[in-house]
């Protein structure tokens, strides 16, 4: 389970990306419409594209360091032989559970 602390730093870690494509795609929009060849309109769709890809990486880069904030706070081990209270391996399936029946 996230800490209360990560989910709000995610939650606005996402908005952030989410305002950086809508500031993307005006931009593209306007840069569309003063653009006079179609060569131009394609570097203007280039621009949002890179810039869309910009934000969700920096969106990732945040998440990664929320994430490693939250196991860097977590609780020290007090013996070398006494298992940690928190473990970095989630206890259910990666890939989400499969709706779908197997033949």
């Amino acid at each position: 389970m996230q800490s209360a602390k990560e989910k709000i730093s995610n939650l606005a870690s996402a908005s952030k990306e989410k305002v950086e494509t809508h500031k993307a795609k005006t931009e593209e929009k306007v840069e569309k419409m003063t653009a006079r060849t179609e060569e131009e309109k394609r570097i203007a769709e280039e621009k949002r594209r890179a810039k869309e890809a910009e934000a969700k990486m920096k969106l990732h880069e945040s998440k990664a360091e929320h994430e490693a904030d939250k196991l860097t706070t977590g609780a020290p081990a007090t013996d070398a032989g006494a298992p940690m209270g928190r473990t970095a391996v989630p206890s259910y399936p990666l890939g989400g559970y499969s709706t779908r029946k197997l033949p």
